[in-house]
Formats: C-alpha cells, structure tokens, sequence
C-alpha cells in the first residue's frame, strides 16, 4: 500500500491537533472539545481546563460571600461568645472586626482557640492573624497566585470606598476551577431532601415533610400536628439535641448531623435490624 495514501498514525493525529493554532479563546475551546471527542483528553480535564480559562475572566465580586452573609467576630465579644460563634458556624477561619464591621482587624483560627484552653480571658489581638485586603475587580487567577505565594486562604473584600463588600477564600476560586468541593455542610444548601450516604446511610434535612419521608423509606412515622421530622425529633426529645445526640424512632435511628442552639438542620437516619429494633409495649 502507498505509504501517500494510508491513514494518519495516532500520533500524526495528536501532532496535527496540537500544531493547529487557536487564533482566540472560542477556537481554543473547539480545539479542547475537539480532542475530547477524539478521546485525547478526558472529559474532567476538559472540565478543569475552562475552569481554569473562565477564572481569568472572572471577579472576585462574582463568587464571594456578601457581606451579610458573613460570619465574623467582634474584638471586644467574650471568649465564651467568641467559643459559641465558632461551635455554632463551624467555620475554620474568622475575620475579626473592632466595633465596626468596615474596621477589620485580622483572621482569627478556630485552631487557635483550643491553645487557650479554659481561660476566660485574653488579649484576642495576640491570636490574630494578618488580614488581606483586595479589591472586588481583582480577576480569581490573578488571587489564586497570590493565596499560594502568600499561603493565605482568607482575604477580604472591599468596594470601591473602602468598606467590607464580602469574602474569598481559596476554596472559593478552586471551586470555580474543578468544581464544588462538598464537605460535609454542603449538602444543608442542596435542593435534595433526602440523600444516600458513602456509608449507605441516609442524610435528611431536618426540614423534609414526614409524609415526604414515609414515602421514601416505606414507613409510618406520625406526628400529632407535627409536619417536618425534624419538628418529630424536637417533640420526642422534648430539647434542641446537640450534635451526635441520637434517638430511636420507628425502627430508625435519628442522629444529629448539624444543629445549633436554636434548630436542627441535617440528621444521619439509618435502618435498624429487625432483632435491634425496641418492641412497643401494650
């Protein structure tokens, strides 16, 4: 056979690929797409790979967390406040203002707490760590290269004037490139009521209907004027349960996910074997 008329090798393919030159980002990810239909590149590398292209098109403004919704920490609150607020938000880092919320101070470590071990008292300023400032312009892979050269994973946003628009955190800017990073609170902001567990349980949010959760699971929980089986939970313990805290209903076991002083926002609910399950009495 004519060496002229036989087909491309693999690598005559990939060659031919590669030296095309993208004259603008568009032909760029048709030349992307393209080597994903070829199968010369995977679709998670293809996902990663406009990501990382979109992160220099877009602000920081775009994906930080706005200023309302930010937890943070007043110079002047009590170690015990200051404990609370870190149990209850179950953040790891803390920006730490001094009276008013433009007025930002530092970042302070859940870690750091546990050094103080029972005292009451502190100078909180000596636990601080330095604050970065950026601006809500900034582009995220130009913050990217900073959080690594700087090992910050927290900076604070400000607008124009000065004052406190919001916040980043790395894992905000490496979500925009490979995608969500879920941990394990993610799933209180997902649409999903009921979700299967790696360890073949079930994480309910405490919020789900009990006719909604009686259907999927095939069972006859009931609550007299009670709708949610988290409002079931309250009733039977007669408290807000803290986290870990489990009880027994209706041959399932409830244990305490996520909650704070006030309410209960996800469950781990398990499916007791029939010889464990406890037998009504008459």
């Amino acid at each position: 056979m004519d060496s002229s008329t036989s087909k491309p090798t693999f690598f005559e393919r990939l060659s031919s690929l590669l030296l095309r030159e993208p004259e603008d980002r568009e032909q760029l990810m048709q030349l992307l797409h393209s080597a994903c239909e070829r199968n010369l590149l995977d679709a998670d590398a293809l996902s990663i790979t406009e990501g990382a292209l979109s992160a220099s098109e877009t602000a920081v403004r775009d994906v930080m967390v706005p200023r309302a919704q930010m937890d943070t920490i007043d110079l002047n609150d009590s170690l015990d406040e200051i404990r609370r607020t870190v149990i209850d938000t179950a953040h790891s880092r803390f920006p730490v203002h001094d009276g008013d919320r433009d007025n930002v101070v530092g970042i302070l470590l859940a870690k750091d707490l546990l050094r103080l071990g029972g005292e009451t008292s502190c100078d909180l300023r000596d636990w601080l760590r330095p604050v970065v400032f950026i601006p809500e312009s900034k582009r995220l892979n130009v913050l990217l290269r900073e959080f690594r050269v700087s090992r910050n994973h927290m900076a604070i946003v400000v607008d124009e004037y000065g004052g406190v628009a919001g916040l980043v955190t790395i894992e905000d800017v490496l979500e925009q490139i490979v995608g969500d990073i879920e941990d394990e609170y993610d799933f209180d902001e997902a649409d999903d009521q009921i979700r299967l567990d790696q360890s073949g349980r079930y994480r309910v949010k405490a919020r789900t209907r009990i006719d909604d959760f009686n259907q999927a699971f095939g069972c006859a929980l009931a609550g007299d004027g009670i709708d949610t089986v988290g409002g079931l939970i309250l009733a039977e313990l007669g408290h807000v349960p803290k986290r870990n805290e489990s009880i027994e209903l209706a041959g399932f076991r409830f244990r305490v996910l996520r909650a704070d002083r006030r309410r209960v926002y996800t469950l781990l609910v398990e499916q007791l074997p029939a010889a464990d399950r406890a037998v009504p009495t008459a």
